[in-house]
């Protein structure tokens, strides 16, 4: 999850470099919080109009845990 995470961070970004994404411990639900930290700059590509980027990046990667049994949430730092 943590490398879907980053590859799609790193595509949207003008400073790939500065991407890191950091997972914490499944909480008492078992649920994963996943952290992504981009450049200051590059804050508005991450989190697009209105929202609608990271709403899409949390779609995918809910997704994709779906199928693994997992439960994850993203948060944009």
């Amino acid at each position: 999850m943590q490398d879907l995470l980053t590859i799609i961070a790193k595509g949207l970004v003008e400073d790939p470099e500065a991407v890191k994404v950091e997972a914490d411990a499944p909480d008492e639900n078992g649920t994963v919080v996943y952290h992504i930290h981009v450049a200051e700059e590059d804050m508005g590509r991450i989190i697009g109009k209105q929202g609608r980027i990271a709403k899409a990046i949390r779609t995918i990667v809910r997704s994709a845990a779906i199928r693994n049994d997992q439960k994850v949430m993203v948060e944009i730092d």
